[in-house]
C-alpha cells in the first residue's frame, strides 16, 4: 500500500460504513468457526496475516490472544501505539513455527501478494492441524478500481479462482461466498463513472456522508444476518472459511 494510505486507514477504520460492516460479517463467520472448531476462551492463539493499522487485531481479540503480521513499518507503529501485538514480516515467509495458532486470518491481504499462493501455503504451515483460516479478497477484476491501484493490488478474485488457490495451498474449503451485495450497484457505478471521468481521490475510504456513515454501517453489518444461512451470488468482496485437516 502506498505509505499515506496508512494514516487514512488508521483515522477511519473505526468509523468508516466499509470497514463496520466488514468486521460485522467477518464476526459472524468468526462465531461460526469458534461453534465447529470449540475456539473458545483466551487461550486460542490467533494470528492476523497483513494486520495493516491493528483494528482487526483488536476484533479478533475478543476470539482469543490475537497477534499480527505486516510488512510495513508505519502500519506496525500504528498498531505498538494501540498495544497491540505484532511483528514484522512478509505473508510468503511468516516469521513463526509450524502449527503455531488455531486460527489465522488474511483480511483483504492475499490480492496483495505476487506469489498468492506461496503466502496461503505459509498461512498453512503454521495453522495448527485441525485450525481454521478465514479469507477475505475483492471480487471481479471488472469491479477494479482506485483503491486497488493506491493499494497496489495485483488481483481481484473470482470464487472459483479463491477457492483453487486455497486448496492450492493445502486447505480443505468450507464455505466460500461473496459479500457486500447491498452495495454492489453504487460501487459499480461509481467506479465506473471514475474511469469514464478520470476521477482520482486520495482514498475511496475518504468517500463517505459523514451523516449517512453509521446508516450505511448498520445497512452493511446487516448482511450477516443473512450471510449465516445463504451464499451470495455476487458481491464486490469474498469470504472464505477454510480447515487445515
Amino acid at each position: 500500500m502506498q505509505q499515506h494510505t496508512y494514516a487514512i486507514m488508521d483515522e477511519v477504520e473505526g468509523s468508516h460504513w466499509w470497514f463496520v460492516g466488514r468486521r460485522a460479517i467477518l464476526e459472524g463467520f468468526l462465531r461460526q468457526i469458534g461453534s465447529k472448531a470449540k475456539l473458545q476462551g483466551s487461550k486460542i492463539k490467533i494470528l492476523d496475516v497483513g494486520c495493516g493499522t491493528g483494528a482487526n487485531i483488536e476484533m479478533l481479540s475478543q476470539f482469543g490472544e490475537a497477534q499480527g503480521v505486516d510488512v510495513s513499518d508505519d502500519a506496525l507503529e500504528f498498531c505498538r501505539r494501540k498495544g497491540l501485538t505484532v511483528q514484522k514480516g512478509l505473508a510468503e515467509t511468516l516469521p513463526y513455527e509450524d502449527k503455531s495458532f488455531d486460527l489465522t486470518t488474511a483480511l483483504d491481504v492475499i490480492e496483495h501478494l505476487d506469489d498468492d499462493v506461496a503466502g496461503l501455503k505459509e498461512m498453512f504451515r503454521v495453522t495448527k492441524s485441525g485450525g481454521y483460516s478465514l479469507f477475505f479478497v475483492p471480487a471481479f477484476m471488472w469491479l477494479w478500481g482506485v483503491q486497488d491501484d493506491i493499494s497496489h493490488h495485483r488481483i481481484r478474485y473470482t470464487r472459483k479462482q479463491i477457492v483453487e488457490r486455497i486448496e492450492q495451498a493445502g486447505y480443505k474449503v468450507e464455505r466460500a461466498t461473496y459479500a457486500n451485495i447491498t452495495f454492489f450497484p453504487p460501487i459499480l457505478a461509481g467506479r465506473t463513472l471514475m474511469k469514464l471521468t478520470g476521477i482520482k481521490p486520495e482514498s475511496e475510504n475518504n468517500i463517505t456522508i459523514s451523516a449517512l456513515n453509521g446508516v450505511l454501517g448498520k445497512i452493511f453489518s446487516a448482511e450477516s444476518f443473512w450471510l449465516k444461512n445463504f451464499n451470495f451470488p455476487f458481491g464486490v468482496s469474498i469470504v472464505v472459511v477454510a480447515r487445515k485437516s
